[in-house]
């Protein structure tokens, strides 16, 4: 049995015409997009792309006294980025959710109150999940379809439970690492050595020295010829797949 994902919806080929109880388990919670529902579910980290474009993200649990700043710097080169917030941030900075909105910015799920997903059981995921998706809807109109969870942590049963209400789990493939205050310099050298076609990068709205790396990273994308857009316009529509290394293939 071979499963493709359908962008928010599962399509399950099946290779006999016997069917079993166990068959619709498997098409109602896949594993990692493969040949069998045995193996790792992953996330989306990057997706294969022949074309010259990354998606930004910012991953927003603490703090806001960057966040206005990132955005001016994100419009002056007309550059719109997807930012992972946690409700309770939401809750607490609620007009910062709504400015993000009022500048194209994409709002999109990092958890209720960013607790250790792992430890959690599929249903408090997605309570978790829905109270966060609330919060963020409640300000900006529109329900997150992404979602990112906190610290990165994810096994099979986090990756599952995101996927069985129709969510799409993110992760990136290029870490800023702009939360341990490295410079500026170290900011941009890891990510202008570490992109390529189909990146997702990964910053933090509160991270000390990303209001000044930006800009220069930001130059060097667009001087190579990169399109920067959101996550949810870099992922692939219609059926796909996920390789080993979480990224994101169009079904054959």
């Amino acid at each position: 049995m071979k499963i493709l994902f359908l962008r928010h919806k599962y399509v399950t080929l099946l290779a006999g015409a016997a069917l079993s109880v166990a068959v619709f388990a498997a098409a109602a919670m896949p594993a990692a997009v493969s040949a069998s529902t045995t193996e790792r579910q992953l996330p989306i980290y990057c997706v294969n792309r022949d074309q010259k474009v990354c998606a930004i993200s910012f991953d927003a649990a603490w703090g806001d006294a960057s966040t206005q700043s990132l955005v001016d710097i994100l419009n002056q080169y007309n550059v719109k980025a997807t930012f992972f917030v946690i409700g309770n941030w939401a809750e607490q900075y609620p007009e910062d959710v709504k400015m993000l909105k009022e500048n194209g910015m994409e709002v999109m799920n990092h958890s209720s109150a960013h607790g250790h997903m792992n430890q959690m059981s599929s249903e408090e995921i997605i309570a978790d999940i829905k109270k966060c998706n609330d919060q963020i809807e409640a300000l900006t109109g529109e329900c997150p379809t992404l979602f990112r969870a906190p610290y990165g942590e994810y096994d099979d049963h986090v990756i599952a439970a995101v996927r069985s209400i129709g969510m799409e789990p993110i992760q990136w493939d290029v870490d800023s690492l702009d939360w341990k205050e490295i410079s500026a310099g170290e900011i941009y050298e890891r990510v202008t050595s570490r992109v390529k076609p189909g990146s997702i990068i990964l910053f933090h709205n509160a991270g000390l020295n990303t209001p000044e790396a930006l800009p220069d990273i930001l130059e060097y994308l667009i001087g190579e010829g990169y399109e920067v857009v959101p996550v949810s316009q870099i992922l692939l529509d219609g059926e796909y797949t996920i390789d080993h290394e979480g990224r994101q293939w169009a079904a054959e």
